[in-house]
């Protein structure tokens, strides 16, 4: 089923095109608003400064006007009423006759032009300079046509910078989801590659590292699972040649030895159901587990230190590690089994050994079941030792010694 949801690209992409979008109004807009205002006010000083020089220049004579070198701007002289007498202009300007009142310039619109208006000391008449607005509006557009230009180069430069953006942060995840896929169908060896991104960065490792510990724990099963088919199957095998044996002569040792094989195995299933459902660990019942051994165990002699650490670990994980390591010593070993319980600083040693040959030189007795029947359950052992924090070792080959380590709590 595939989500529903807008991609993360479109989601980047479109966030940062508002973003530079809104930047850019933000900027744009007041820029627009200023360079509108500034080319009115420069239109205006200039021609207040042109009436002011032209009104002191046609002190002495004001018959006649000076010429402009721009021909877009209109000299006129009015008079105090504010008649038009000599130069261009309206035929009547009111901003000249508020000038002849006053004495004082003036600037201002007047129908489609700006206007500036000063005095001519002398008293004979007001100046009156203007220019079309027009003119002044078609800079105005201009400024603004590149204010606009230069915006939308702005956008589109910020479109290649969201696009690129968006493909840095989608492209990643996209591939951090498809290692996840990966990890959902069973490949366990699937890494996503770096990305430069910190956060996608520490998603993959993560990742990675969850991949790496669901194998370890699935091979773990897996050998768990084939030593537990095989621990059972033979103690099944076990029980069926005793009762065929007793079948075709009946003895009452018969019986007994096919009884105890019959709670033995019972012993080994209840132990494995107990582990398969255990989620926490306990502290290990020593005293309840030495006992067990004695009474079921008469040819195995036990020695347990006195004052020994407290440990945690499963009972019943640690009971099943010790039945195969006991029915091994009896069924390849030779001589006096025994089993020692000692102190060793960091936790306790529970060391199992015989006086047999023990084990042939170069053999791994704790990998695939061996054919010769070597070690059967071996690897069963050390996966539940392992399981409860603890190692199962083979401290000396001959005579045989093995030792399940437990870390004190």
């Amino acid at each position: 089923m595939t989500p529903e949801g807008t991609p993360l690209r479109q989601r980047a992409l479109a966030a940062i095109l508002g973003v530079t979008a809104l930047a850019i109004v933000l900027f744009a807009v007041p820029l627009a608003v200023l360079t509108n205002d500034r080319y009115h006010d420069r239109t205006a000083s200039d021609l207040a400064r042109s009436a002011s020089r032209h009104a002191t220049a046609l002190r002495d004579d004001p018959t006649v006007l000076p010429r402009e070198d721009d021909e877009d701007i209109l000299i006129g002289l009015y008079s105090q009423e504010g008649r038009l007498t000599v130069g261009a202009g309206p035929a009547t300007s009111p901003l000249a006759a508020r000038t002849a009142r006053d004495g004082l310039p003036h600037q201002g619109e007047e129908g489609a032009d700006y206007v500036a208006a000063a005095p001519i000391p002398s008293g004979t008449g007001v100046v009156r300079v203007a220019t079309p607005a027009e003119e002044v509006n078609e800079e105005v557009y201009e400024a603004w046509q590149l204010i606009a230009i230069l915006a939308l180069a702005a956008l589109g430069v910020g479109a290649a910078v969201a696009g690129y953006l968006s493909r840095r942060l989608a492209i990643p995840l996209e591939r951090l989801t498809g290692a996840a896929q990966a990890l959902g169908d069973g490949d366990f060896t699937v890494r996503a590659p770096k990305s430069g991104v910190l956060e996608v960065d520490q998603a993959g490792e993560a990742l990675a590292a969850t991949a790496g510990r669901l194998g370890e724990v699935l091979a773990r099963e897996r050998a768990f699972s084939g030593e537990v088919s095989h621990q059972l199957r033979t103690g099944v095998t076990g029980l069926m040649l005793g009762l065929e044996s007793a079948l075709d002569r009946p003895s009452p040792e018969k019986v007994a030895r096919a009884m105890a094989r019959a709670e033995r195995l019972q012993t080994i299933i209840e132990d494995l159901v107990t582990l398969s459902r255990d989620t926490g660990h306990s502290p290990l019942d020593l005293p309840v587990l030495i006992a067990e051994i004695r009474a079921d165990w008469e040819e195995v002699t036990v020695r347990v230190d006195d004052d020994l650490p407290e440990v945690t670990a499963s009972t019943a994980a640690v009971r099943q590690i010790l039945l195969v390591l006991l029915d091994n010593a009896r069924r390849h070993g030779a001589g006096e089994i025994s089993l020692t319980v000692t102190d060793v600083g960091a936790g306790i040693a529970l060391n199992v050994s015989d006086e047999g040959d023990g084990v042939p030189e170069g053999r791994d007795i704790f990998g695939r079941i061996p054919r010769d029947g070597h070690g059967i359950g071996l690897g069963l052992a050390r996966s539940l030792a392992e399981a409860e924090g603890g190692r199962l070792i083979l401290r000396r080959d001959r005579p045989p010694t093995f030792s399940l380590l437990l870390p004190s709590r």
